[in-house]
């Protein structure tokens, strides 16, 4: 009489197996999580340096002008009656106010040069910018507001810049209007300590009654981060050229078509017309904020290594998961037992790998941490699996499996436009060769 074979109890299973690779997978993220968490405040903690390295070298630079202030008067009746003999009397109270004149060209020209400056493992990048302004003024207009001349002060007009960085101004302000110099003498404004105003003081504009005036002036910066100027001019033109290989055009405006960027810097310009801004030339009363209006280029590392570092550590479930698939499928076909210990020490290994990518990349380029981090634990959990499968077939093609798979993370994390598609199309490559090796498993 035949004896029934003894099955395994299901503990010995590849169900309760799969099971317990399972639950082995969902731990590991805690480390996942904390080594995240790393990121971020090592990520923290560079935004610091860097604003304390801007903040002594200069800030952004935004600007806009110059605008031509000039006071006038107007007058404001109130009407009282008395309540005991209903006489109406009438008081006429003086007021000053001021027009706001924008020129009728505007033409900038601007060098940059830039250059990173480091403290212990961080970077910032700075510049220097000499910035040439040039255009003209027409006559100022007071119609709109039906303004008489007998009440507009030409004696008390002046000439205002709008600026931030005003500690980082490295040479005196001065413009010359037709054949008259005048000099910038900041002043304070309360209401917005970040932009601040530049001011020539009284002049008497009289002669710019006579038609175009030409006006020129100079600003030297020196900045970080980002350049932005308001286009203020009825025709304003920028022209900008500088050393930084990786810019960023941003704000209401974009450069012409024609820009160049290459690796030794880039060039590019600006033409805005009145027509293209819904502000006029000209302000009564209040001087608009103009900050929505400004065009902007921004210098700033193309690739932020932290930033790398946590799109590595958002792929850790799929190189864990992957890895633990690829020992389980070995262990099932060929029959060879792996403990759950021998599987933790593999997803540690794993894990470590992040805590070596961010370290090293703290003192070298992310590609060159992300080549000794992988090779090290390709190479360790290699070395593992010859002493946990007895042999040297199937450590090898782990050791090939995991390279595949990191150089596959890897060009993921480069990838901007095609990230989504390049990792679906090897996802399901994987999913494909997944379903080939296992289709001959015998899983009862």
């Amino acid at each position: 009489m035949e004896t029934p074979e003894n099955k395994p109890g299901f503990f010995q299973s590849n169900t309760a197996r799969m099971i317990m690779v399972g639950l082995l997978t969902l731990v590991l993220m805690l480390p996942l999580v904390l080594v995240d968490g790393l990121i971020q405040e090592r990520a923290g903690r560079q935004l610091e340096v860097v604003s304390e390295i801007n903040d002594k070298w200069g800030e952004s630079v935004y600007c806009y002008g110059p605008i031509l202030q000039v006071p006038y008067t107007r007058y404001q009746e109130t009407v009282t009656v008395d309540e005991k003999t209903k006489v109406q009397t009438t008081e006429r109270t003086a007021i000053t106010d001021y027009a706001y004149f924008f020129p009728n060209t505007l033409n900038n020209n601007s060098s940059v040069q830039t250059k990173l400056l480091k403290r212990n493992n961080y970077e910032s990048v700075v510049y220097s910018t000499k910035m040439a302004f040039t255009g003209d003024f027409t006559a100022p207009d007071f119609t709109p507001e039906d303004i008489a001349e007998e009440n507009i002060h030409w004696e008390k007009a002046s000439i205002l810049i709008k600026t931030t960085n005003l500690k980082s101004i490295k040479e005196a302000v001065k413009i010359t209007i037709g054949d008259k110099e005048f000099s910038f003498r900041p002043v304070y404004n309360e209401a917005n300590d970040a932009v601040q105003e530049l001011n020539t003081g009284y002049f008497d504009a009289r002669f710019l009654k006579e038609g175009t005036a030409k006006f020129a002036f100079n600003m030297t910066y020196n900045g970080s981060q980002s350049i932005s100027m308001v286009p203020v001019g009825k025709t304003s033109t920028a022209q900008m050229t500088s050393d930084w290989a990786s810019p960023s055009f941003a704000g209401n405006y974009l450069p012409a078509d024609d820009k160049t960027i290459n690796e030794s810097g880039f060039s590019a310009h600006w033409k805005i017309l009145d027509i293209n801004r819904p502000f006029q030339q000209q302000s009564f009363g209040k001087l608009p904020d103009l900050g929505a209006f400004a065009f902007t280029v921004n210098f700033v590392v193309p690739v932020d290594q932290y930033q790398q570092n946590e799109r590595a550590v958002k792929y850790g479930f799929l190189m864990i998961g992957l890895t633990f698939l690829i020992f389980f499928l070995i262990q099932t076909i060929s029959k060879i037992k792996i403990h759950i210990f021998q599987y933790s020490m593999i997803g540690l290994a794993l894990i470590m790998f992040y805590t070596l990518l961010i370290s090293i990349t703290e003192h070298s380029s992310f590609l060159t941490a992300y080549l000794i981090a992988g090779g090290a634990v390709v190479a360790m959990i290699t070395l593992y699996s010859i002493s946990i499968l007895k042999g040297r077939k199937f450590p090898l093609f782990i050791g090939g499996a995991l390279t595949v798979l990191y150089s596959f993370i890897y060009v993921i994390i480069q990838l901007e436009n095609y990230a989504l598609l390049f990792g679906s199309i090897g996802l399901f490559a994987i999913l494909g060769a997944v379903m080939y090796f296992s289709r001959k498993i015998d899983w009862n």
